[in-house]
């Protein structure tokens, strides 16, 4: 039976004086919980609390816990502010981390794929800045709107975009001060290829980070 057939035949179902019986919900499992982290990063702008994916991103996680617990982040910077020309402004990625400077980083990590660990470049995601795949260091992004083209394509034509990028945590306070870094003022002679005019002015430094309890009772 075509579509329409089908559409015309409706009339005649609702005439249908059999009584019909409704089918039984099936029960819903609840939601699961994934063990995650908590971490503040505290920046001259103020705080944002992030929630790492520890068991869905076990090694992009554990590589950012280890740099937290080392102070390696204290005194890096929130550098550079990407801004998308579509979609509604605040639209793009805000970037910080350690700048490959050879005191701070470590080796590079596994990467880890969002097709493997379920998790997305949705608005607030966390996610490691690389080069090739496995070279990810103490550099990351946090996202500004949904970018999920950032998400990997095992099937693209193209294998750059096969692995995509790893996302290992999502903000879940200050995304408002996620919102004031990357609002402030761009240079335009700053940076060079694809950076330039994406460099903040004066980048905002982030001061600490730590990590926090989360009150089970809330």
């Amino acid at each position: 039976m075509t579509w329409i057939a089908s559409l015309l035949a409706l009339p005649l179902l609702f005439q249908a004086q059999t009584q019909v019986e409704t089918p039984a919900e099936a029960p819903q499992e609840p939601e699961r919980t994934y063990e995650t982290t908590r971490v503040v990063i505290e920046t001259t702008m103020g705080e944002i609390t992030v929630d790492l994916e520890t068991e869905r991103a076990p090694i992009t996680a554990a590589n950012f816990l280890r740099y937290v617990d080392e102070d390696r982040f204290g005194g890096t910077k929130c550098y550079r502010a990407m801004h998308l020309k579509w979609g509604e402004p605040p639209n793009g990625l805000l970037q910080c981390g350690t700048q490959m400077d050879p005191k701070r980083v470590l080796d590079g990590i596994a990467h880890e794929p969002t097709n493997e660990t379920g998790l997305s470049h949705t608005d607030g995601a966390l996610s490691m800045a690389r080069y090739d795949p496995g070279t990810a260091t103490g550099d990351f992004s946090i996202m500004i709107k949904d970018q999920i083209g950032l998400d990997a394509k095992p099937s693209a034509e193209d294998p750059a975009q096969r692995p995509g990028f790893a996302v290992f945590g999502y903000v879940v306070e200050g995304m408002d001060v996620v919102h004031a870094i990357h609002a402030a003022k761009i240079d335009p002679d700053k940076g060079e290829g694809f950076l330039k005019g994406q460099l903040l002015a004066s980048p905002v430094e982030i001061v600490d980070m730590r990590r926090v309890e989360v009150d089970a009772s809330k």
